[in-house]
């Protein structure tokens, strides 16, 4: 009886200690955004970042940016860090990933090399993500800005390359290696319009609370792909 009495303490010790954390990682997330906004990854990302020491104010998750043909551009996260912006984007892959800087089109190989699968490279993405952001405003055309591709999963970069200025391809696990590196091989940057900088980020992640936006987003991206024009 008292073996069991201890087990049951050890337990419900280990129950409150994982309830404790679950509910402190909530509450820091929610300074950023919701616990059922993004995917998990993004969240991840989100609550990485801030345990790092950033301030909340300068964290945006799950942005859309309103583009000059009427369709939105969606960014994962953002970090108004001390040497610029830094531009996230989430990826959740297994298996080995090959491609370049530069290709259109990556590939994923699964199951010892029985299965394979294109996706649109990331960078190429956040390059576009980036691109559309200096669009927007005069107070992103001489921001530096800095894109990290984001992997959390399973995979292996088998064979990637031409990675370019200004951009990394991480695991997960490095981000506050990478982070650190950009903080540290970049000058100060003085931003001069800060607040208007924080507004327009804040506004395009009040976009995302529209589900008529996120579904108009989401039409833009089934067009772009076709998917529904390929009869075999």
């Amino acid at each position: 009886m008292e073996w069991q009495i201890v087990i049951i303490g050890i337990l419900f010790g280990w129950l409150s200690f994982k309830f404790y954390f679950f509910w402190r990682d909530r509450k820091l997330l929610q300074t950023v955004t919701q616990p059922n906004r993004g995917n998990k990854s993004e969240r991840e990302l989100v609550l990485k970042i801030l345990k790092m020491g950033f301030p909340p104010q300068t964290v945006h998750h799950d942005l859309y940016l309103n583009k000059l043909n009427g369709h939105y551009s969606q960014i994962d996260v953002t970090l108004a860090s001390s040497v610029g912006l830094i531009v996230f984007e989430v990826k959740n892959y297994k298996g080995w990933l090959y491609g370049t800087g530069t290709q259109r089109s990556w590939t994923q190989v699964l199951s010892y090399g029985k299965l394979k699968y294109r996706f649109y490279n990331p960078i190429l993405q956040n390059k576009n993500h980036i691109q559309e952001l200096r669009n927007q405003s005069p107070s992103f055309r001489n921001l530096p800005i800095f894109s990290i591709v984001v992997f959390f999963g399973e995979c292996v970069f088998k064979d990637i390359s031409y990675i370019p200025k200004n951009t990394y391809l991480i695991k997960a696990n490095r981000l506050k290696e990478v982070i650190k590196t950009i903080l540290k091989e970049n000058p100060p940057f003085e931003y001069r319009d800060k607040e208007v900088l924080l507004s327009f980020l804040n506004s395009a992640v009040k976009n995302g609370e529209f589900n008529s936006i996120k579904r108009k987003h989401e039409e833009n991206i089934k067009e772009q792909i076709g998917d529904h024009r390929i009869f075999d």
